[in-house]
């Protein structure tokens, strides 16, 4: 179990400390729409979402827009620049029907002066070079929105049976000094498209294409019959781009 010293983490909203084992114990009976209202009441305007307006993105980004109060919660964005065009569209399909607070964080390094200066990082057969690329186009733009967004909570649609990290997670976890929420881990495949089944939520263009997951067009493919699920990101040499690992602030990956 990964933990942070308590000094180290962010108070709630009426600057009181958050006692992880009891936190935990108030959220694990909560279905995943008062899991986020949970964290909102306590962090207000120091509570976000971050999104990869992926195959399965919909269901807590409509969550989101449904919390009561006045939550005009910020959803961020990783751009990293090489999203396949399905995703650029999808994002804006679903911000408008939504009326999303989206802030779009992106690398300060283009992808065109990156691929000049380091070469296709995600190409070379090198776990290194692909954790490289992952900490300049995903981890350090994250962390720059979260600190200039001033989050001390954040969100995201990770689940459990995704990756063997995953499996690891609890629905509240301290990573690089903040509170991560999860409000669907325990959800299944099959929970996600009831869910979009209920609420009438468009499905990403690519999920028709065999498609279950998704993320830039160079590291992601569809399933094969073989290679299913997280297999078939980064060419199956991770599972994980680093966002929801631990590590310092500002250390990336």
């Amino acid at each position: 179990m990964v933990t942070a010293p308590a000094a180290t983490l962010p108070v709630d909203v009426a600057g009181r400390s958050i006692d992880l084992a009891a936190a935990r114990a108030d959220l694990d009976p909560l279905k995943a729409q008062e899991r986020l209202q949970w964290a909102f009441d306590r962090f207000q305007d120091g509570f976000a979402l971050t999104t990869s307006f992926g195959i399965q993105s919909a269901v807590l980004l409509h969550m989101v827009s449904r919390l009561e109060g006045d939550a005009s919660i910020p959803v961020i964005w990783v751009d990293t620049g090489y999203l396949p065009p399905e995703t650029y569209r999808y994002a804006d399909q679903l911000t408008a029907r939504l009326g999303l607070n989206l802030h779009v964080a992106q690398s300060g390094l283009s992808p065109a002066r990156m691929e000049a200066l380091h070469g296709q990082l995600w190409d070379t057969g090198r776990v290194e070079d692909l954790e490289l690329y992952h900490r300049i186009r995903k981890v350090e733009p994250l962390d720059r929105a979260f600190a200039d967004l001033q989050v001390r909570c954040w969100a995201s649609g990770v689940r459990g049976g995704q990756t063997d990290h995953r499996r690891s997670m609890e629905v509240l976890d301290p990573i690089r000094q903040r509170w991560s929420l999860r409000p669907l881990l325990v959800w299944s495949n099959r929970d996600v498209y009831y869910y979009m089944e209920e609420h009438g939520l468009p499905q990403h263009p690519l999920f028709e294409q065999g498609y279950t997951t998704v993320g830039d067009w160079h590291s992601s493919a569809p399933d094969d019959g073989s290679t299913i699920g997280r297999a078939t990101r980064f060419g199956g040499l991770k599972q994980e781009c680093g966002i929801h690992l631990p590590g310092l602030m500002g250390e990336g990956i």
